[in-house]
C-alpha cells in the first residue's frame, strides 16, 4: 500500500452529529403579510425574516408582499421594514428591503385580491420565484375568514390533495377562534381552502429554544425518562408572569382575557411537551398524536366554589420597580365594570398511568413582579433523612427548571456538603443559559418558526385536533365566568399572587415557587 492511499484512509470522518446541527435553507417562495404595518410584523416579522437573510437561510428567490388597510407607498413601506430592523443603514438592508412591496386595501374587496395577483406576478417574474406562497394573517382573529375566504374566490389558495412542496401556505396567529364551537367553525371555512396540511397555526412559544429542547431532554438523556413519572415526580409547576398591562392592546385584550391569550395556547402546549409519552419518531405527526393525546387525558378543571380547580385574578393599582401603576379598570378605553381576567392560576390533573395523581399547577399573571416564565419540575424528597439526628429531617426536593424566558436556560437543584462543618449542607444548583454556553442569545422563536414554514415542516405548529381539544378543556370555564357577574378577585400590580391562587395551591399540599427566587 503506498502512503498516498494510507493517508486517503486516514481522513477523518466528520462527526454525524455535528453534520445534523445545520440549518435546512428554505426553498424558493413569497410571503404575503396581511396585517403589514401592524405592530406585530414590525415587531417581530420583519426582523425575523431579516436574520434569516443575514444567516443564509433564506432563499436568494425570495420577495414578500404586505397587505394592509394603511394607505403606503412601496417606498414607505420599506423605509418602515427598515426602521423595524433599527433603520440600520448598511448595503446588506438595502438589498433586503429592495425585496418588500406593499398594497393597501380593505380585506373584503375584491380588488385587493386582482392587485395582490398582479403584484406576486410581477414578483415571482423579477425573483425567478416558482416555488411556494406563504399568507400570513398577521390582523385581529375576526377577519381570518375573511381573508381566507377572499383567497378562495379569488383562486390565491388552493387545496393539495396531495403532499405538494408548492402548495401554498397560511399562517395564523392566536387565539384560534374564542371556543370550541367558534374554533370548528373557523376550521370549516379554511377547509373549503386549504387542506389541513396547509394550515400552519403559531404558537411562538412552540418556538423557543427551550420549550423545544423539552423533547430532546427527555428522550435523549437516558437519566431523565425513566424518572419521569409519578413515581419520581412530586409536582410541576408552569409558569408566566409579565410586568407589562394592556399597553397599547386594551381593546383586543379586553374581549379576550388571559384565559384565551395565554393559557388556552402557550400554558396548554407547554404542559403537553411536558408530560406527553414518547413519540415513535422524531417526525411531524407523530409527535403532534402525542400532544393530542396527553391534552385528552386532562381531567376537566372544576371552577365552582367547593371545588376549586382554577381561579381567576384582575390587576388593581400598584407598582413595579418602585413605579406606580393604574390597576386594569383604569387603564385607557377599559370599562369601569370588566370583568376580564388579567391573571388565571389552574391545577390540572392527567389521567393516565404515568401521571396518576401528579398535579400540574399552571399560572400567568399581567402587572406581576417580574417578568419570567419557566417549567418547574419538583421531584419526590429522599424517602428517609439519615439526618435528622442533626436538624435536616425535611431536606428540599431536587427541582429541574426549564427557564424560557428572560434567558432561556436549564437548572438543576440539588443537597450537597459544604466546606467547614461535618454535616454543614446546602441547596447547590447545576446552571446553564444559552447566551453564556454558546456564546449568543437563543434565535426570536419566529425565526424558527418562519424557517419551519418555509421549508414545510409543521411541528412545531398546532394541529385542528390539538386546537379543539385545548378549546373542549378551557370552554366550560369560559361560560362559567360568563355567568358569574362577579369581578375578578383583585391583585395588586406587582404582586406575586393572591389569596384565591394561593389557596388552591395549599390545599394540595404546596407552594408557588416565589417570582423574586426564579
Amino acid at each position: 500500500m503506498n502512503n498516498q492511499s494510507l493517508e486517503n484512509k486516514l481522513v477523518p470522518i466528520p462527526d454525524r452529529r455535528e453534520m445534523l446541527c445545520a440549518e435546512t435553507p428554505g426553498g424558493p417562495c413569497g410571503v404575503v403579510v396581511f396585517g403589514a404595518s401592524g405592530d406585530l410584523a414590525k415587531r417581530k416579522l420583519y426582523g425575523s425574516l431579516f436574520e434569516l437573510y443575514r444567516r443564509r437561510l433564506l432563499n436568494d428567490r425570495f420577495y414578500c408582499v404586505g397587505c394592509g388597510r394603511t394607505a403606503l407607498t412601496n417606498e414607505a413601506f420599506r423605509e418602515m421594514v427598515s426602521q423595524s430592523l433599527g433603520n440600520r443603514d448598511s448595503e446588506e438592508v438595502r438589498k433586503f428591503v429592495d425585496r418588500f412591496s406593499y398594497l393597501s386595501g380593505d380585506y373584503s374587496d375584491p380588488v385587493l385580491y386582482q392587485g395582490l395577483r398582479t403584484a406576486m406576478t410581477e414578483a415571482d417574474r423579477r425573483w425567478s420565484v416558482s416555488g411556494r406562497r406563504i399568507f400570513y394573517l398577521s390582523v385581529p382573529p375576526t377577519l381570518y375568514e375573511t381573508i381566507a375566504n377572499a383567497l378562495g374566490s379569488s383562486s390565491l389558495a388552493q387545496p393539495a390533495v396531495t403532499p405538494d412542496p408548492e402548495a401554498p401556505i397560511l399562517i395564523l396567529e392566536k387565539p384560534f377562534g374564542r371556543d370550541l364551537d367558534s374554533a370548528i367553525g373557523l376550521n370549516s371555512v379554511l377547509r373549503r381552502h386549504f387542506e389541513e396540511s396547509q394550515i400552519y397555526r403559531i404558537d411562538h412559544y412552540l418556538g423557543k429554544e427551550t420549550v423545544q429542547n423539552i423533547l430532546m431532554f427527555r428522550f435523549a438523556n437516558a437519566i431523565f425518562e425513566p424518572i419521569w413519572n409519578r413515581n419520581y415526580i412530586q409536582q410541576v409547576q408552569i409558569t408566566i408572569a409579565e410586568t407589562v398591562g394592556v399597553e397599547h392592546r386594551s381593546g383586543y385584550y379586553d374581549q379576550t382575557g388571559a384565559m384565551r391569550d395565554m393559557f388556552q395556547n402557550h400554558m396548554l402546549g407547554m404542559l403537553a411537551l411536558v408530560a406527553m409519552e414518547p413519540p415513535v419518531a422524531f417526525a411531524a405527526e407523530a409527535i403532534r398524536d402525542e400532544r393530542v393525546k396527553l391534552l385528552r387525558s386532562v381531567r376537566p378543571m372544576r371552577c365552582q366554589p367547593w371545588a376549586t380547580d382554577i381561579v381567576r385574578g384582575q390587576y388593581g393599582s400598584g407598582a413595579i420597580d418602585g413605579q406606580p401603576v393604574s390597576g386594569y379598570r383604569q387603564e385607557p378605553d377599559i370599562g369601569k365594570d370588566s370583568r376580564t381576567e388579567t391573571f388565571v392560576a389552574a391545577r390540572a390533573w392527567i389521567d393516565n398511568w404515568r401521571w396518576k395523581d401528579v398535579p400540574f399547577f399552571m399560572r400567568t399573571g399581567k402587572r406581576m413582579s417580574r417578568k419570567v416564565t419557566e417549567i418547574a419540575i419538583a421531584f419526590r424528597p429522599v424517602p428517609h433523612s439519615m439526618f435528622a439526628s442533626v436538624g435536616l429531617d425535611n431536606l428540599p426536593p431536587n427541582v429541574l427548571v426549564l427557564k424560557i424566558q428572560p434567558q432561556e436556560g436549564i437548572r438543576m437543584s440539588f443537597q450537597a456538603k459544604r466546606p467547614g462543618s461535618k454535616v454543614c449542607m446546602s441547596t447547590l444548583s447545576l446552571d446553564f443559559t444559552y447566551r453564556d454556553l454558546f456564546g449568543a442569545e437563543a434565535p426570536e422563536s419566529y425565526q424558527r418558526l418562519l424557517l419551519d414554514a418555509m421549508t414545510g415542516d409543521p411541528t412545531l405548529f398546532l394541529r385542528q385536533d390539538d386546537i379543539e381539544v385545548a378549546w373542549s378543556l378551557v370552554t366550560p370555564i369560559l361560560r362559567a365566568w360568563e355567568n358569574d357577574a362577579s369581578i375578578p378577585a383583585e391583585y395588586p400590580a406587582g404582586a406575586e399572587s393572591f389569596p384565591d391562587a394561593d389557596a388552591m395551591i395549599h390545599g394540595s399540599g404546596f407552594g408557588w415557587r416565589r417570582l423574586s427566587e426564579m
